[in-house]
């Protein structure tokens, strides 16, 4: 029995071609691994061979499908939720408050909640047990992910006693091109036998939210008001709503199979039955169509009416995969990704993960960027700063998407107020757990499952997720050109962003410096200093840092407005003249600690003591949750230089070498390449890499700093959720923010891509495990421009139309490409001069 796909000691996922090719065992179709192939379809599916009930869960989150608007986990259909599967259904945006009694206290807590499963379908033979592959012998258990298609492909024999087996191939997806429908296909063959089988497909609204066993003492049943019932001898629904959201929610699913048809609904279940008589060799065809609606929907009436009005009139199976391929094909050609060899096949796994949950029908949705995807109920669905890895890559695919989910953060902007406000503060603080209306929604106590004791949780002390949105918006409007958007809601949020960190500023007269005192940084060990009465921590760097950057931004932007925007602007938040000043001061005098030579974490971080990494490595192994390790042992992270991820180092991260040194500069700081190296290396040797996040920030650093050891980290980064690298934790939901920031590391990273000043820069660093590439961008109404890195040159390619020259600019000369034009440049490490210029049409 084959281990999991790509996990350890396992084979990486083979390339092949299109999905009718390889349901039916033909030979790979069109195009070479690594290159999309013919129609934009790529070249790859990811297959996992064997029942291994230990690897379900990881299986389930791997195998999700989805297409913006919902998704549903990779679970097989006979299957119940328990300690082995776990189906679940989510729709973005869908959340609901429950509270709970923890270690004595009442907590709220809002999830993403778990819908009705739409996939139940189980079979048996008449008297017998119901299937599965933990109560009946697999003889051959095989799941395929199909990336071109985004089709889930399962095949399973049962072996039943007697030489009689039963086969099962099913197909499964959630349309992409209608975002209301799902559907299933389920092929049964006989070998060896003749004889009836039963068939019954249900809704279930039964489930609850049970995804996350460290959740399990927190209420999780939010569906209520549970009803059933049938329309037409084929179809039968289900209407429910969240208990107190109060979101409405309609499920209606249809059964096609060449035998009469039954229902049977319960309380909580609406069921569809069948018998089908079976002969060997021969296969018999049942398919089940689903509609979803919920109220948050536009343009219906009633949910439940408009579930079973569209699968009514929704297609059959075939014509189903066919428009849901086209969807598929389109969203491939504009995301195009040429990287050879395994790193390739991972990062198109994780385009298709990125694209499941944040696809162009996100644009029409009121959601933010789920911290797992729609894959799992980890993190309760939230909303935290993740999207700074991930809109840096959707701004040059679908700016479109970009732009709805940064409308997300400026429709809650007046709740951001509000709770700066509630802290004796000026402009908007945004929480660092969001969700429905933008409260902050981080749990007050988080359970150590080492020590099994429930601990208070400062997290919300995160304030630099301001920062992120303040970040999002200035570069997508760099990258779209999205003037509009820039003048009225991104400059509304700057606004606010920059006048709350200008507020929370205080003057040093010791230091001669502002400071921003009480707050924890990206690290998220670190909450307060030791022994101290409360939480939190001044001077985190990467927060003065940014916030000056903001400051910076925000002022630039404000002197670019339309005078009449200004004016209105001005007018309208009470900005005058004076606290203009104030911020243009603070921008330049925000201390930045440092110690031995190197930028410190946060004022005071010197003073701390040195951990026994060896020693901790030693008696432990993994020690990426060192915090957790620590407080079992009745210590905290705090006494320690130690952190969990890239805190200093995201200042690499989010700002190219020329940017952050003149960010130093505006700080009064010279920040010459041997400081910088030094604290590199500083935190490289202090940091525990307990989020899928650091191995990402480090690459990217070192890919300028050190390149040597930069492709390290970027694998850690790449095997993340494949290998489930953190333990457990990909079967609760995939980690969107790596996942997304491994596809931007190609895009930016290594290329050194900036948009800025209406032009593309470019300042290659081609690892050696990662030199010659390809992709596809969207950059300000060219569709397809196409870079391509090979051999030290850098081939341009801009499609044709009638928009005007893209500027290239790289460190040593600038170019202009014409619409229709090829431009080959010779990089400095090439051999050869520099190309002059565009190479013709082509």
């Amino acid at each position: 029995m084959a281990a999991r796909a790509h996990g350890p000691g396992a084979p990486a996922p083979r390339d092949v071609g299109p999905f009718d090719a390889l349901a039916d065992g033909g030979t790979a179709g069109p195009g070479r691994a690594g290159e999309p192939g013919r129609e934009g379809r790529t070249a790859v599916r990811w297959e996992y061979d064997g029942y291994v009930p230990a690897d379900e869960r990881l299986r389930e989150s791997l195998c999700t499908l989805g297409n913006g608007r919902f998704a549903t986990r990779g679970a097989l259909p006979e299957c119940a939720a328990d300690d082995v599967h776990y189906p679940g259904t989510y729709v973005a945006g869908c959340y609901d408050r429950l509270t709970s009694d923890v270690a004595g206290h009442r907590v709220e807590n809002e999830d993403l909640v778990n819908l009705p499963n739409w996939l139940p379908l189980r079979f048996r033979l008449p008297g017998a047990d119901w299937l599965s592959p933990d109560t009946a012998p697999v003889l051959e258990h095989r799941q395929v992910l199909h990336l071109a298609d985004g089709t889930l492909e399962r095949r399973t024999r049962y072996g039943l006693g007697g030489g009689r087996v039963l086969h099962i191939r099913q197909h499964r997806l959630v349309h992409m091109a209608d975002p209301y429908l799902a559907a299933l296909r389920t092929e049964f063959t006989a070998e060896g036998f003749a004889g009836e089988l039963e068939v019954e497909a249900a809704l279930d609204g039964s489930v609850r939210n049970a995804g996350v066993p460290r959740y399990r003492d927190l209420a999780d049943d939010h569906l209520t008001s549970v009803r059933t019932g049938t329309a037409g001898t084929d179809t039968v629904w289900l209407g429910c709503r969240t208990r107190t959201s109060d979101i409405r929610i309609g499920m209606a699913a249809r059964l096609t199979a060449n035998a009469p048809i039954s229902q049977g609904n319960g309380l909580l279940k609406a069921v569809l039955r069948l018998s089908l008589p079976l002969t060997s060799g021969r296969t018999r065809t049942v398919d089940k169509t689903v509609a979803l609606h919920t109220s948050r929907d536009p343009a219906i009436g009633v949910p439940l009416e408009a579930a079973v009005d569209r699968i009514g009139a929704a297609p059959g199976f075939d014509e189903l995969l066919g428009t849901h391929r086209a969807a598929w094909a389109q969203l491939w050609r504009r995301t195009a990704l040429d990287v050879p060899g395994e790193a390739g096949r991972i990062l198109r796994l994780h385009l298709f993960h990125v694209l499941q949950t944040l696809s162009p029908h996100t644009a029409d949705l009121d959601v933010g960027v789920p911290a797992r995807g729609l894959h799992g109920e980890a993190y309760r669905g939230h909303v935290f700063w993740d999207e700074l890895f991930v809109l840096p890559f959707l701004d040059l695919h679908f700016p479109e998407v970009s732009r709805a989910l940064l409308r997300y953060r400026h429709r809650r902007l007046d709740r951001a107020c509000a709770a700066a406000r509630a802290i004796g503060r000026r402009g908007a603080m945004y929480p660092w757990q969001s969700a429905a209306d933008g409260r902050e929604e981080s749990q007050s106590r988080h359970l150590n499952p080492r020590s099994g004791r429930w601990l208070p949780d400062h997290s919300h002390l995160q304030r630099h997720v301001g920062l992120a949105v303040a970040y999002n918006v200035w570069r997508y409007g760099e990258s779209s050109g999205d003037t509009e958007f820039r003048h009225t809601k991104g400059a509304e949020m700057l606004l606010q962003i920059a006048r709350f960190w200008a507020d929370s500023a205080t003057w040093d007269d010791r230091l001669g410096r502002h400071r921003i005192r009480g707050v924890m940084g990206p690290d998220e060990y670190h909450d307060a200093y030791p022994g101290a009465s409360g939480p939190g921590l001044d001077d985190n760097a990467y927060t003065n840092v940014t916030a000056a950057w903001v400051l910076a931004r925000t002022l630039e932007l404000l002197d670019t407005l339309p005078e009449p925007r200004r004016r209105e602007l001005t007018e309208r938040t009470g900005l005058d003249d004076a606290e203009l000043r104030r911020w243009e001061e603070v921008s330049r005098t925000l201390h930045v600690p440092f110690h031995d030579g190197v930028i410190s974490q946060f004022e005071g971080y010197g003073g701390l003591a040195e951990l026994d990494w060896p020693g901790y490595r030693r008696r432990y192994g993994d020690i990426r949750r060192l915090d957790r390790i620590l407080e079992a042992e009745g210590d905290t992270v705090n006494r320690y230089k130690a952190s969990k991820q890239a805190d200093v180092l995201m200042l690499g991260y989010l700002f190219s070498p020329a940017e952050l040194r003149a960010l130093f500069k505006q700080l009064g700081h010279e920040l010459d390449e041997e400081t910088w190296t030094r604290t590199v290396d500083h935190y490289l040797r202090r940091t525990s890499h307990g989020s899928t996040l650091s191995g990402l920030v480090h690459g990217w650093v070192l890919a300028r700093a050190r390149r040597a050891d930069a492709w390290t980290f970027v694998q850690e980064t790449l095997r993340g959720d494949i290998a489930d690298v953190q333990g457990g934790t990909t079967g609760e939901g995939i980690h969107l923010g790596a996942m997304a920031g491994t596809l931007d590391l190609v895009q930016r990273g290594l290329t050194g891509l900036e948009t800025r000043d209406a032009a593309l820069w470019l300042d290659p660093v081609p690892l050696p495990e990662l030199s010659s590439y390809g992709m596809s961008l969207r950059y300000r109404g060219h569709w397809g421009v196409r870079l391509r890195l090979r051999r030290g040159r850098l081939e341009v390619t801009v499609p044709s139309s009638d928009e005007s020259p893209i500027d290239i600019r790289l460190p040593d000369r600038a170019v202009c490409v014409e619409p229709g034009d090829t431009c080959v440049l010779v990089l400095p490490d090439g051999n050869g001069p520099p190309a002059p210029g565009p190479t013709g049409p082509g």
